[in-house]
C-alpha cells in the first residue's frame, strides 16, 4: 500500500507558487486574495487559518472582511461587488457554509468568474465541462484529487472510476474532470441502491460525502485506489475520513490518510487558481 501524501505533494505545489509570485512581484503584479468570513463558526475559522498560512508561504496577499451573523444577502452581494471592481484584488472567496437566511446561489453568483478561484460560479463550472483545456478555474477540491492522482502518475485513462457524493462543490466537477481524462465514471450518492456493488467494481474510488467510515474493507476491491475526501469530527474531537483507513488501507493499493491527504491539497489549488486569476486579470505572460 502506498500512501498518497497530499501534505507533502501541497508543499511542493506552494514551493513552486512562491517562486511564480517572486517573479510577478518583480514586474509589480501582487497576487491578492480577498476573503469574506461570517460569523465564527469553528470549523471555518480553522479552515480560514489554513488559507491564511498558504498565502503567508507563497507571498499572495490577504485580506479579510469578517461579518456578523446577522449580515444580509444585499450586504454581502455589496461587498463582493466592490471587490470585483478592485484591480489589486485577484481571488474572491467566500467561506462557506454561509447562515441559513442567507441565500448562498446569489452569493457564489455575484462574484466575477474572473475572480472566482473557489471555483463555483456557474461560467467556471460549465467551462469545465467542455474539456481540460477549458479548466481554468476548476473547484479546487476536485483539482486537488487531480494533481495528486497525477504526482503518484495514476492512470486515470479507461480506468473504472466510482465517485461517491455528489455536491455541486465535489462530486459533480470531480466526475467531469475524471470524464474529461477518459476514465468510465459512475457517481453514487445517498439514493443509491447496493452502494457496495458499485463500489467494489473502481480502480479508483473517490469518497466525498463527510460520513465516518462508510466504506469499509469489503466494499473495496483490491488494489484500488482509494481517496477519501470526506471529513467529519469524532466525539473525541478527532478527524475523521469517509473510509475505514485502518482496514482497507490493508486491502488497497494506494490510500489518502485523513487528515494530510486531500485537504492541503484543496488549499494549494486554492493557492494555484489565486496564481492564475492575477496572471489572467494582468495579461502577464511568463
Amino acid at each position: 500500500m502506498t500512501l498518497l501524501d497530499g501534505k507533502k505533494v501541497s508543499e511542493e505545489i506552494l514551493l513552486k507558487l512562491a517562486s511564480q509570485v517572486s517573479a510577478m512581484q518583480v514586474d509589480h503584479i501582487m497576487p491578492k486574495l480577498a476573503v469574506i468570513l461570517v460569523g465564527n463558526d469553528p470549523a471555518s475559522l480553522s479552515y480560514i487559518r489554513k488559507k491564511q498560512e498558504a498565502c503567508a508561504k507563497t507571498g499572495i496577499a490577504w485580506e479579510q472582511f469578517d461579518f456578523d451573523t446577522t449580515v444580509t444577502t444585499d450586504e454581502l452581494i455589496a461587498k463582493i461587488e466592490e471587490l470585483n471592481a478592485d484591480e489589486k484584488v485577484h481571488g474572491i472567496l467566500v467561506q462557506l457554509p454561509l447562515p441559513k437566511h442567507i441565500f448562498t446561489p446569489n452569493i457564489i453568483r455575484a462574484i466575477n468568474p474572473k475572480k472566482d478561484v473557489d471555483g463555483f460560479t456557474a461560467y467556471n463550472l460549465g467551462k469545465m465541462f467542455l474539456s481540460t483545456d477549458f479548466e481554468d478555474l476548476a473547484s479546487c477540491t476536485p483539482l486537488g484529487v487531480i494533481r495528486l492522482l497525477e504526482y503518484y502518475d495514476i492512470k486515470v485513462e479507461g480506468a473504472e472510476v466510482v465517485v461517491v457524493g455528489h455536491s455541486n462543490i465535489v462530486g459533480k466537477p470531480l466526475a467531469a474532470m475524471l470524464l474529461n481524462r477518459n476514465a468510465t465514471v459512475t457517481v453514487c450518492h445517498i439514493f443509491t441502491k447496493n452502494l457496495a456493488e458499485h463500489t467494489k467494481r473502481a480502480d479508483i474510488l473517490c469518497v466525498a460525502v463527510g460520513k465516518s467510515n462508510l466504506i469499509t474493507e469489503d466494499m473495496v476491491k483490491p488494489g484500488a485506489i482509494v481517496i477519501d475526501i470526506g471529513v467529519s469530527r469524532l466525539p473525541n474531537g478527532k478527524l475523521s475520513g469517509d473510509v475505514d483507513f485502518a482496514n482497507v488501507s490493508k486491502k488497497a493499493g494506494y490510500i489518502t490518510p485523513v487528515p494530510g491527504g486531500v485537504g492541503p491539497m484543496t488549499v494549494a489549488c486554492l493557492m494555484e487558481n489565486t496564481v492564475k486569476a492575477a496572471k489572467k486579470l494582468n495579461n502577464y505572460k511568463n
